[in-house]
């Protein structure tokens, strides 16, 4: 748990959003600062927090912003974003696979 104090509804937040993470293959310590990274900023969005950046302040919520940068327009991933998940997951020959190969590896 981090060292800040934080709200029961921030606490389950960033248990959430770090049990996310692990589901989809991250690592325990980049999980967990990703997912502090998501509630500082939301604290920051809301109001909540003490000291808040610009950048914090001006973009949209994790939350609204949803899937809009996450790759899932028309052409979907890039090749680069699929080779990179077929790296964390170990899938061998991947550097000689296309697009649609490396699609079809990562089970997407």
């Amino acid at each position: 748990m981090p060292q800040k104090q934080w709200s029961k509804k921030r606490e389950r937040q960033y248990e959430h959003v770090k049990s996310g993470l692990k589901d989809r293959g991250y690592k325990e310590d980049t999980a967990e600062e990703i997912a502090a990274r998501t509630v500082n900023k939301e604290r920051a969005q809301s109001g909540e927090a003490d000291q808040k950046s610009k950048s914090s302040t001006k973009d949209i919520s994790a939350g609204r912003r949803g899937g809009k940068r996450s790759g899932s327009g028309p052409g979907g991933r890039t090749k680069d974003q699929l080779y990179a998940e077929a790296k964390r997951k170990g899938i061998k020959g991947r550097s000689t696979m296309n697009k649609r190969e490396l699609e079809k590896a990562v089970g997407r």
